[in-house]
């Protein structure tokens, strides 16, 4: 029977930064308690289109800073998620945090309600880059909330680092990524800075405040972070991620987001929140008021289960993009390519759609390919080195 991602958006964040274009707001915190009634309506909604319930194999709660929700309100979220859906008795359940929001109770009481995945937004360990950045937390904040996870149980840590900032060396990249490597996480998210249209940095770029990323420099810092990753045990198995081997075999990617990567269905809940399944892409209003007016005020919103072909619509809803196949297997190989190690695989391709990768796509693989570009890896089609640098390069080349 086919499962379920469930990422539930938390869009409230006690200050918004200054590179930040997601859907959050600051100052909105007294609106959190309707907001969780409210996503605990959608939940009733999503889950009631079918007779038996949706199997969830993932939860992931982003921002946004959940870690900004009470403990009696994730204990309330996540009970009404336990009713409603058939939650696999191993489903990672994550949580996104600022390290400057955690405490040593706050994450047992975490782990009691079930959260065992946990990612602390890092971003850097140099306190005047966090301060350019307007990141409410310090090292020491990271450290503390590293050690008090691992003493709650929660080994599953993901580290976040920016790199490609305004004015940052290649020596403070390396000195962040040392230290952060000293915490020994499961995990590593690194992302390059973009600067987003709207936001406060991109605006001082353009009036001259601050020095404009250099794009070249940014890639010398991506390729020393992966010689750096693999010299500490990390392997590469997404364009922006690292994680260690668990148990000698299995290594301690995010489960949940693996189906982006992977294309897999996945369900959005939340303002904001964006989700995948039923042949279609759905998006909901982005407000929080109007996302709980949107929920309180449709209490009857019709018997959804005399219709499932609305799966996965509920009255958040603002946004449907109907996917066709074409579109479907063009997704398949953008998100595809992004994994490192599994790549596109040829059986997986055929077996889903019933056709043969190369049949489809033979001369823009063999064009990649003399590029330098792609390559097989066994039956996988997966970036190179240089690829991964250039990956929009290469993932325009399927749509």
């Amino acid at each position: 029977m086919e499962s379920f991602g469930l990422y539930l958006h938390i869009p409230f964040c006690q200050h918004r930064c200054a590179y930040c274009d997601f859907n959050t707001y600051a100052g909105l915190e007294a609106m959190i308690p309707e907001y969780i009634d409210a996503l605990c309506v959608e939940v009733d909604y999503t889950s009631s289109y079918f007779e038996n319930s949706l199997h969830v194999h993932t939860i992931y709660l982003g921002g946004g800073t959940p870690s900004l929700l009470p403990v009696h309100q994730v204990e309330q979220l996540l009970a009404h998620l336990e009713k409603r859906f058939d939650l696999h008795p191993e489903a990672e359940i994550s949580l996104e945090a600022n390290p400057g929001t955690l405490s040593r109770d706050y994450l047992k009481n975490m782990v009691a309600l079930g959260v065992n995945r946990l990612s602390l937004g890092m971003q850097s360990a140099n306190q005047l880059e966090l301060k350019m950045l307007e990141r409410e937390h310090t090292f020491l904040d990271v450290v503390n909330g590293v050690h008090w996870a691992r003493l709650a149980g929660i080994d599953n840590i993901n580290l976040d680092l920016m790199f490609g900032l305004p004015d940052q060396s290649l020596d403070a990249w390396r000195k962040s990524l040392s230290l952060a490597l000293d915490l020994h996480p499961a995990n590593f998210s690194l992302y390059s800075l973009t600067l987003e249209h709207g936001t406060p940095m991109q605006a001082w770029v353009a009036r001259g405040l601050m020095c404009e990323p250099d794009p070249d420099l940014a890639a010398d810092m991506y390729e020393m972070a992966a010689e750096l990753m693999n010299k500490h045990g990390y392997q590469q198995y997404e364009i922006s991620n690292w994680a260690q081997r668990m148990d000698g075999s299995e290594i301690s990617s995010c489960r949940h987001n693996l189906n982006y990567w992977q294309n897999l269905p996945y369900l959005g809940l939340g303002a904001g929140a964006h989700g995948y399944a039923n042949n279609m892409r759905v998006a909901n209003v982005l407000s929080p008021g109007h996302y709980i007016r949107r929920l309180s005020e449709n209490q009857v919103w019709g018997n959804s289960k005399q219709n499932p072909d609305l799966f996965p619509r509920t009255p958040a809803t603002a946004n449907v993009i109907p996917i066709n196949r074409e579109t479907e297997i063009a997704e398949t190989m953008m998100m595809g390519l992004r994994l490192t190690i599994e790549g596109v695989s040829q059986k997986a391709f055929l077996n889903r759609f019933g056709v043969s990768l190369v049949e489809i796509y033979a001369g823009k693989i063999n064009d990649l390919i003399l590029k330098g570009l792609l390559a097989w890896q066994g039956d996988n089609l997966v970036l190179t080195s240089a690829g991964r640098l250039l990956g929009n390069q290469v993932f325009i080349e399927f749509i």
